[in-house]
C-alpha cells in the first residue's frame, strides 16, 4: 500500500520530539548563514546570488540526468538579475525555461501558488512539448493515456516499480487539496512546509515529465518563505544531488509507508542543514573572486584574458589548457600562447604540475 492510498491521506503527521532539535538547529543556520551574507557589499552579495542559483539550476536538473551548460545558466540568470557579467552568449529554450521557474519560485515566493502558475512552470521546462524524443502532455495534469504514472528503473523486461502514483482521474482533486494546504496560513513552521510540500506533490506526480525539478523549485519557494528573502545562499538541489542515492531511497521508503513521515522531514532537516554549511564554499570563493580582481585591478589585460580569468573563477571544469584558451577566447594558439605567458609574467597565472602534451594552467590566488 502506497502512502496515497491510506485512509488518512492526506493528513501527515510526525513526532515532534523527534525534529525539534534539528528544525532548531537548521533555522539557527539560516539566519547565521543571512547574517553573514547581508555583512557582505552588495557586489559580493550579488555575486553569491548569481553562484547559488547557478548550481541551483544546474543540480536540480542533474538530478533527473539533464547536463546543461553551466556558462549558459550563469548568462541566462545574469541577464535576468540584471548583473553585468560581461558578453552573454546565447542560451537554449530548456535553460531559459528551468531559469524561469527557478526565477519565479524564489523571486515571486509572496505570490499564491496555482494551478496555472504550476502549468506556465511545466511548459517552460518543456517548450517543445516534448521529453526527450516523446510527445507529453505540457501545461496540464497527466491523463495517463500511456499507462499508469510509475517510478521505474531496470532493464527493459527486468524493471522495478519504485513507486505508482494516483491514477489520473484523482490528480485534479488531489492537487486542489494539496494547493488549499500550500497557500493556507501557516500552522506549522515554514521549513516543516518545505519538506512537507517536496513530499506531498512528488507524492501526486501530477505531470508526465518534470515532476522532481518542480517538486524542489515549490520547496525552495516555502524556504524563501521560511527567509522573507528572494535571495537565494544556499542551494537544497546542489546538496540532493550529492546526496542523489539516499534521496530516492528515503522517498521511496516514505512512500510505501505510514502518514507519519517523522523519517522524511529528519532526512530533509539534516539535508537542508549540510546545504546551508556548504554555502560557506560559496561565501569563499565569491571572497577570493574579489580579493583577485582587486590584485588585478591595476593591470593592464586584454578582454581575452579578463573572459578566460572569469571562465576560470567561476569553476571552469577541466584542466584550462592552451587549445582550450584558443577556442573558447576565439583567437589563434599563437595568441592564446602570448596571452598565457603575460598572466604568469604578472603572477596571475602558473603551470599546472603535469608538463609537456598535457600542460594546463591555474589561477594564482
Amino acid at each position: 500500500m502506497y502512502i496515497w492510498e491510506r485512509p488518512d491521506w492526506p493528513t501527515l503527521t510526525w513526532r515532534d520530539g523527534s525534529i525539534a532539535t534539528p528544525l532548531a538547529a537548521v533555522r539557527h543556520d539560516q539566519g547565521r548563514l543571512i547574517g553573514r551574507m547581508e555583512s557582505l557589499g552588495f557586489k559580493l552579495r550579488e555575486e553569491a546570488v548569481l553562484q547559488t542559483l547557478t548550481q541551483d539550476v544546474l543540480k536540480t536538473s542533474e538530478i533527473e540526468g539533464e547536463a546543461l551548460d553551466a556558462t549558459q545558466v550563469r548568462s541566462s540568470l545574469a541577464r535576468r538579475l540584471g548583473i553585468d557579467i560581461g558578453a552573454l552568449p546565447p542560451t537554449d529554450r530548456n535553460v531559459e525555461g528551468i531559469v524561469e521557474v527557478m526565477l519565479d519560485a524564489t523571486r515571486n515566493y509572496t505570490a499564491a501558488l496555482t494551478a496555472e502558475r504550476l502549468f506556465g512552470w511545466h511548459a517552460a521546462l518543456f517548450p517543445t512539448g516534448r521529453s526527450g524524443m516523446t510527445r507529453i502532455r505540457v501545461g496540464g495534469w497527466r491523463d495517463d493515456s500511456s499507462g499508469p504514472m510509475q517510478v521505474v528503473s531496470g532493464p527493459f523486461g527486468r524493471e522495478r516499480v519504485h513507486f505508482a502514483a494516483p491514477p489520473a482521474d484523482k490528480v485534479a482533486a488531489e492537487m486542489g487539496a494539496f494547493l488549499t494546504w500550500f497557500n493556507a496560513p501557516l500552522s506549522t513552521d515554514p521549513v516543516i512546509k518545505a519538506a512537507l510540500a517536496h513530499l506531498w506533490f512528488v507524492t501526486i506526480h501530477p505531470f508526465e515529465d518534470g515532476n522532481g525539478r518542480i517538486a524542489r523549485a515549490i520547496a525552495d519557494l516555502a524556504l524563501a518563505r521560511s527567509e522573507a528573502s528572494p535571495q537565494r545562499f544556499y542551494s537544497m538541489s546542489a546538496q540532493i544531488r550529492i546526496e542523489r542515492s539516499d534521496y530516492y531511497d528515503e522517498l521511496e521508503h516514505t512512500q510505501k509507508g505510514a502518514t507519519d513521515v517523522t523519517e522524511w522531514l529528519t532526512w530533509f532537516l539534516a539535508c537542508l542543514g549540510r546545504a546551508i554549511h556548504g554555502a560557506d564554499g560559496v561565501l569563499a570563493a565569491v571572497i577570493a573572486k574579489a580579493q583577485f580582481w582587486e590584485r588585478a585591478a591595476t593591470l593592464a589585460l586584454n578582454e581575452r584574458q579578463i573572459k578566460i580569468l572569469n571562465r576560470l573563477l567561476d569553476g571552469f571544469e577541466g584542466k584550462m589548457t592552451s587549445s582550450k584558451w584558443a577556442i573558447i577566447a576565439k583567437c589563434s594558439q599563437d595568441t592564446a600562447n602570448r596571452d598565457i605567458a603575460a598572466l604568469q609574467d604578472m603572477g596571475l597565472l602558473r603551470k599546472g604540475e603535469a608538463g609537456g602534451r598535457s600542460t594546463s594552467y591555474e589561477l594564482i590566488l
